[in-house]
């Protein structure tokens, strides 16, 4: 029975994590929306069910789909899935089909709600990034099987999102796909060029577009606009210190009702820290952490070249997304706007987590057997 357990996990300890963050984030997520009963356009019925509906229960069957799909079967279903998601990204763009929120058009209206086909583009860019590294792994540090590669399949998914605007998701994408090209075996000059391409690209993005300024204005200065553009980190701030070590406790938090903008989205992590303080805050980061850990243990033991980077790049992204959140609500990091996996409000977001999730459970199923140690 212990055999027949793991192999439907894929790995226990992996999935135990994942299950606690899933389990957890609902429980925070229905505490956070409360705080939507002070705001006008509140729709916490709304909400809830999106988040159901296009997150928590199609993201569970992508996740057991993916865990018990050929490997093989997987490798073919790449690139298809690839110009799928890079072609739906684009049909943000055509009238009446792509939705402006807050000035970024990154959602597709689907009547009832939105979708943000983003969401599911950074997946396919990493497994389809992973499947190339795997194939031609020997050549690339040659340049048209390597740096010209890397610009087309990583650069032109960059290009479509900065046209949105959606910054924040291609540091994420670009800096997981940097790492697997290094860790592929890139050379120094390489890779260099990919970092100073990417800083001078971003530099150039900020002087800009005058709300990546202020997103740095603020990380630097954050008491200087403290109603305005450094609203949201004052008022995190205010929220995680008053949780103090224990925290007010579960649903108790303050800020959520009308003082932290987006209580279920990004400005979630500030709530759980009102309402579990320090200790909580610490349990959290370790989960990720574990989660991490666990991840690129399972990436070092798969059997594939594909499978090793598949699973890496997955992990980073995630794992990115987190620490990025968390950071901008702590201040150590300028805001992105990005969600806490498993966690905030974004039903795309979470179905396209529980998805990787589903490839890294499967590929940790099939990875190579470890042998046991010899004197």
């Amino acid at each position: 029975m212990k055999g027949l357990s793991f192999n439907l996990s894929g790995d226990r300890v992996f999935a135990g994590i994942v299950l606690i963050l899933v389990v957890g984030g609902i429980a925070l997520f229905a505490s956070a929306a409360l705080g939507l009963l002070a705001q006008a356009n509140g729709d916490i019925g709304k909400i809830a069910l999106t988040q159901v509906v296009l997150g928590l229960l199609p993201g569970f069957i992508a996740l057991f789909a993916l865990r018990f799909i050929s490997p093989k079967l997987l490798l073919r279903t790449i690139l298809p899935f690839y110009i799928f998601t890079v072609v739906l990204t684009l049909a943000v763009f055509i009238p009446h089909i792509g939705v402006t929120i807050n000035g970024a058009r990154r959602w597709i209206n689907l009547g009832f709600t939105t979708f943000q086909p983003s969401e599911m583009l950074k997946l396919s860019v990493i497994l389809m990034f992973a499947a190339y590294l795997a194939q031609a792994k020997q050549s690339i540090k040659e340049f048209k099987y390597g740096l010209l590669p890397f610009g087309i399949i990583v650069g032109i998914p960059c290009i479509i999102l900065l046209l949105q605007p959606n910054t924040s998701t291609v540091l994420v994408i670009g800096a997981a796909c940097a790492i697997l090209y290094f860790l592929a075996g890139a050379r120094w000059r390489d890779f260099g060029l990919i970092v100073l391409g990417a800083l001078v690209a971003l530099t150039i993005l900020v002087f800009m577009r005058p709300y990546l300024m202020n997103r740095v204005m603020t990380f630097i200065h954050p008491a200087a606009n403290a109603s305005t553009t450094g609203y949201q980190i004052q008022q995190s701030l205010i929220a995680i210190g008053s949780g103090g070590l224990l925290g007010r406790g579960y649903g108790q938090s303050v800020q959520k009702f009308n003082y932290l903008p987006e209580p279920v989205g990004d400005s979630i992590f500030a709530v759980f820290g009102e309402e579990f303080g320090f200790l909580g805050t610490v349990l959290l980061v370790i989960l990720f952490v574990a989660f991490a850990m666990r991840g690129l243990m399972i990436a070092a033991e798969a059997s594939s070249q594909f499978g090793s980077f598949a699973v890496t790049g997955l992990t980073l992204l995630i794992t990115f997304s987190a620490f990025l959140n968390i950071g901008a609500m702590l201040g150590i990091t300028p805001l992105t706007g990005l969600p806490l996996p498993f966690i905030s409000h974004g039903g795309t977001a979470l179905m396209a987590a529980l998805a990787s999730v589903g490839i890294i459970l499967n590929v940790a199923a099939h990875r190579a057997k470890r042998r046991p140690a010899t004197a």
